[in-house]
């Protein structure tokens, strides 16, 4: 036994030595045994398996490893090796039998007392018990001091409980079989050892929960676990055969960690009675935790001083509490303080579990001996074991048909629902209440209000991009009138209305579209009021507060409900006690047949394997003959209940109230239904626009390209209005003129002139509501501007609708039509008509260039208009 400490002064642990041995020689009579057995050249072949095993040994039997890891790797291997040996080499006293080799194991804590056996059991048991004892030094030789630290060594003591449960369930027993045995290996010292590695683990995960900052009621239930398995531990180490086979020592460090912890509990606890004022239970806590630190201080002799410290510091601030909430009390609140021997067990909480070694001890992969099958022995297993696998699998189906038969019957009979619905602990069915709480995590009805103001939060963006769209094309073709007016027949370009004619007739379709949008809104918000008296039921929280509740009769003429209701639950209670009995035959079948190794008897026995067959499978009878009486009582019982419950329903009127039940679950249902059915609606609304508010942003971008290039027009025809004006004669302009022919270049103006004659003469475009792709070229200075004249495409942004007619009618559960969308024209269509005749500016004739060869052109100037920077379109 090793102790360590840590700056945290309560975290004193325990490591265990490991068992010493004897040197023994397994080679010579293994590879003996072999050559008799089977022939020599098998021994030649199984050469490197024998001298495996014989290094092992040899590893076992030296100093122990500096590193823990790697001594608990050798446990662990020679442990697989073990097993193997176990089911092809009989080691026994026997004349026929290897029974050369004694295994020589001394007791961890009393060396002189030693165990020496000629069977296999006492090697397996010593290596778990070795093992064990290796992941406790691992446990210790982490640094304590960090989070990580502690972690990781709650995980080793684990790794030790499990191997101590391992070496409890699978070992002890037979190791300890004979007359030469010892304490260590018994069940109960390896079960005292189990609780006491688990109990270090639960003090390592306190230290972290006290270190992250839990709140008191998490760290009293650790606390209080943590202080169980160390009063278990000290139980057993007070009861034979383990008292008086361990140093005072050991006995004081389990007996004060015990009360430590327990009285740490009181503390935390009490800390969070005093939050919630429950002031006369914490003084009860606090004197409870006291008491038991000054009853432990008694028996404190030989403890570790650390400990005795941790103790001191905890009782003062246990006295400090308590003589703090004695004040409180005397002065305000004035209650009875209860006796500590009335107060409830205080809560705990286990975090840690005894590691599943099966996986980590398989050997069933191992190579090692795999040539060497007694076939006798194996054929005559494998019949024994399908005789064991019968049995288990019809009682199996025995218990399963009562258990199902029971489920059944009370169904039929509404139990146990109609007693709990007598005192008010209903609820629906799981599935229906999934659907419930789904939509009140969705808001439930009380938030369809604030979607329908998302739709009309959508509706006036859109309707607010449209009017935005036809102002550019109003103030363009104002313009256009008024140069129309002031030039006369020399304003020769075409008229605005005869080119936004395609545009004007899909923004009056977008119109129509917001028209019928708005009263399909309309249908949704009728519906939502209409319905929301079906609905409201929804709101209820918990849903179960919706449902009706089941009531004692008004009048009753002997008064004999409760002892009525008393007995229909005594019953049922007894059926449940029946039923987790079948639960523990079943377990109790399958750990039969995991103990039930009759290998050994099979290689020794010399007789009819039939007899000893029967002889074995004999000891599952009296567990059939339970299950026999178990189903039998059942069904006794079914009958008495089925009475009593028939009784109950006539006194409770039990068929009104399942009747108003299952009328409370259709409305509940018909509720969840429309709400449904409107969600739906909402999230088809939501679709129109988002994907309308796109279109409409795709056309305003082509309005602003056309309202750019009738202004560049304008500014070109205007100059050229203006040099006729001034005297130029038409074969000045036809020699050489200020229009350049295909091929040719003409002087362009800068971007800023351009930029200054916009400012001045014309008011700048818009900047569309959404950025252009950079890869689709832009239309302005040396590019062909698009042919808004040209035939209508397909809509890019059609959203098929769910019906066939494009309008559906109010009771179409998609109200929304798709918003009519049209491409834009391609790139590099001709209008339908030139600006003016003649007219064949640069504009239309330049080279084609790559795009972004250009600046970008000078009407990017930002748009006034925001959209609505609601919560759903930044989404």
């Amino acid at each position: 036994m090793t102790a360590a400490s840590s700056a945290t002064t309560t975290n004193i642990m325990l490591a265990i030595y490991e068992k010493k041995t004897n040197s023994i020689d397994l080679y010579r009579p293994l590879r003996q045994y072999i050559s008799y057995t089977y022939s020599e050249r098998e021994a030649v072949n199984l050469e490197d398996d024998l001298s495996t095993v014989k290094t092992l040994r040899s590893d076992i039997e030296r100093i122990p490893d500096p590193s823990p890891t790697t001594r608990r790797d050798l446990l662990i291997s020679y442990f697989k090796a073990l097993c193997l040996i176990e089911t092809r080499f009989p080691i026994s006293p026997d004349r026929d039998h290897i029974n050369t080799i004694q295994f020589t194991w001394f007791d961890a804590f009393k060396q002189k007392q030693k165990a020496v056996q000629q069977n296999i059991h006492l090697e397996k048991a010593a290596i778990l018990f070795n093992l064990g004892a290796v992941y406790s030094q691992l446990g210790l030789s982490y640094d304590r001091t960090t989070v990580e630290g502690r972690r990781l060594a709650s995980h080793a003591f684990i790794a030790a409980a499990g191997a101590f449960a391992y070496l409890r369930d699978n070992a002890s027993t037979k190791a300890s079989m004979g007359n030469s045995t010892t304490v260590d290996l018994s069940v109960e010292c390896a079960g005292m050892l189990e609780r006491l590695m688990l109990a270090q683990a639960q003090e390592c995960v306190f230290e972290n929960t006290i270190a992250k900052g839990s709140t008191p009621g998490v760290c009293s239930k650790i606390s209080r676990q943590v202080g169980l398995y160390y009063e278990e531990a000290l139980a057993a180490l007070g009861a034979a055969p383990l008292k008086d086979h361990f140093e005072k020592a050991w006995i004081a460090h389990v007996q004060l960690k015990a009360s430590l912890f327990y009285s740490e509990a009181c503390y935390r606890y009490g800390l969070e009675l005093h939050e919630k004022e429950e002031i006369a239970e914490e003084i009860a806590r606090l004197k409870s935790g006291v008491s038991a630190l000054t009853e432990a201080k008694k028996s404190s002799k030989g403890a570790p001083a650390q400990i005795l410290d941790a103790i001191s510091k905890l009782e003062v601030n246990l006295n400090r509490n308590l003589e703090r909430a004695m004040k409180e009390n005397e002065r305000v609140y004035l209650m009875r303080v209860p006796s500590p021997s009335s107060l409830a067990a205080l809560p705990a909480f286990s975090m840690v579990k005894s590691m599943q070694m099966n996986d980590v001890l398989d050997a069933s992969k191992e190579k090692m001996f795999s040539s060497l099958v007694p076939d006798s022995s194996a054929k005559a297993l494998s019949r024994y074991t399908e005789m064991v696998d019968e049995v288990i699998r019809t009682q199996a189906e025995k218990l399963q048909q009562g258990s199902e038969l029971t489920r059944v019957r009370l169904k039929e009979m509404d139990l146990p629902d109609s007693i709990l619905a007598l005192e008010g602990n209903f609820s629906l069915p799981e599935d229906l209440k999934n659907e419930v709480e789904m939509v009140q995590a969705s808001g439930g009805p009380a938030g369809l209000e604030a979607e329908l103001q998302q739709l009309r939060d959508l509706r006036r963006v859109n309707q607010e991009l449209l009017v935005q769209t036809e102002e550019l094309l109003q103030k363009e073709a104002a313009e256009d009138a008024q140069f129309r007016s002031q030039f006369g027949t020399r304003w020769t370009r075409p008229q605005s209305s005869t080119l936004t004619k395609t545009l004007q007739e899909r923004l009056n379709k977008f119109a129509a579209n917001l028209k019928q949008a708005g009263e399909s809104d309309a249908r949704i918000e009728r519906s939502v009021r209409e319905h929301s008296a079906l609905m409201s039921i929804l709101n209820h929280r918990p849903i179960e507060a919706a449902l009706p509740s089941l009531s004692r009769p008004i009048m009753s003429l002997d008064a004999n409900e409760d002892a009525m209701v008393g007995a229909l639950k005594q019953s049922l209670r007894q059926l449940e006690t029946l039923g987790a009995q079948r639960a523990g035959l079943e377990d109790m079948l399958k750990e039969m047949k995991r103990k039930d190794d009759i290998l050994p008897k099979l290689m020794t026995s010399t007789g009819s394997y039939e007899d000893l067959f029967r002889k074995e499978i004999a000891k599952y009878d009296h567990v059939c003959e339970e299950i026999a009486q178990n189903i039998e009582a059942q069904e006794q019982l079914l009958m008495q209940i089925q009475a009593q419950n028939e009784e109950f329903g006539a006194v409770f009127n039990l068929e009104d109230y399942k009747g108003s039940r299952e009328r409370c679950y259709k409305q509940i249902q018909a509720a969840l239904a429309k709400c449904k059915e409107i969600k739906d609606n909402f999230n088809e609304g939501l679709k129109f626009y988002v994907t309308l508010q796109d279109a409409i942003n795709n056309i305003k971008q082509q309005c602003s390209d056309f309202v750019m290039t009738r202004n560049i027009q304008c500014r070109e025809m205007m100059e050229d209005v203006q040099r006729k004006m001034a005297g130029f004669s038409f074969q000045e302009r036809e020699s050489a003129g200020p229009y350049p022919s295909v091929g040719q270049s003409r002087p362009r103006p800068s971007p800023q002139q351009i930029t200054e004659h916009q400012s001045i003469s014309h008011p700048p475009p818009q900047t569309p509501y959404y950025s252009r792709p950079a890869e689709q070229p832009m239309h302005g200075y040396g590019h062909p501007p698009p042919p808004y004249t040209a035939p209508q495409q397909p809509p890019p942004y059609h959203v098929p609708p769910s019906t066939a007619a494009p309008y559906p009618p109010p009771s179409s559960t998609a109200p929304y039509p798709p918003p009519n969308t049209q491409q834009r024209p391609p790139i590099g269509h001709e209008y339908g008509q030139p600006a003016y005749p003649g007219w064949r500016g640069p504009y239309y004739d330049a080279p084609a260039e790559q795009p972004g060869s250009l600046p970008r052109p000078p009407y990017t100037i930002p748009n006034p208009y925001h959209p609505h920077q609601s919560g759903y379109h930044k989404q």
